[in-house]
C-alpha cells in the first residue's frame, strides 16, 4: 500500500509539474512561513496562496549557487554548513515572502526571490556574506579548488545584521 502511494505522489507531482508553461511566472509577493532550511540556496516553506489555504513546498533561491552538503572535498562540506547557518540567520527572523517563482526543473519544487523582514533579497545578503556565488543557470563550477571565500565570522556577522 505504501509504495502505491508512493507511486501515486510521485505520479502526481510529476503531472502537476509538466503542466506549468515553460516560462510561466508568478510575480508575488507570496508571504511564506519557513519550515526548515535543506542548504545554502533551498528552504521549506509553507506559503499561502490563497484564504485558508497553504502549500507546502522547496524553494530554491534565485540567482545563487551555494556549496554542496554532501561536496566532493572538506573544504566544500564546511563551506555548505556556513552557508546553510548564514540563510538561517536570515530567514529566522519571521515570515518571509516569494516573488519572482517559476517552477524549478525539478518536480515540486520553485524557484524564487526571497524577501526577509531585515532584506530585500536573500539572495544578495548571501552574496554579500561570501557565502554563496552569483549564478544565472548553465554549468556551474566546482567549490574545491577555490581560494576560502567565508570569512569564519560571517555566519555571525548576518546573525549581527538580523538582530539590528
Amino acid at each position: 500500500m505504501r509504495v502505491h502511494l508512493a507511486l501515486f505522489g510521485a505520479v502526481l507531482t510529476a503531472s502537476l509539474t509538466s503542466s506549468v508553461q515553460a516560462g510561466e511566472r508568478l510575480a508575488g509577493p507570496v508571504p511564506a512561513e519557513v519550515m526548515r532550511v535543506i542548504d545554502g540556496d533551498t528552504l521549506v516553506v509553507r506559503a499561502r496562496i490563497w484564504l485558508g489555504q497553504s502549500v507546502e513546498t522547496h524553494v530554491r533561491l534565485a540567482g545563487i549557487d551555494a556549496p554542496e552538503l554532501r561536496g566532493k572535498c572538506e573544504r566544500e562540506k564546511t563551506r555548505a554548513r556556513a552557508a546553510r547557518e548564514a540563510l538561517a540567520a536570515l530567514v529566522a527572523t519571521g515570515p518571509i515572502a516569494l516573488s519572482a517563482i517559476e517552477a524549478g526543473k525539478f518536480g515540486g519544487r520553485v524557484i524564487a526571490r526571497v524577501e526577509t523582514a531585515l532584506h530585500e533579497d536573500a539572495s544578495s545578503a548571501l552574496i554579500t556574506g561570501g557565502h554563496v556565488r552569483a549564478y544565472e543557470g548553465g554549468a556551474r563550477a566546482g567549490w574545491c579548488g577555490l581560494a576560502s571565500v567565508l570569512p569564519s565570522a560571517a555566519p555571525r556577522r548576518l546573525a549581527d545584521q538580523n538582530r539590528k
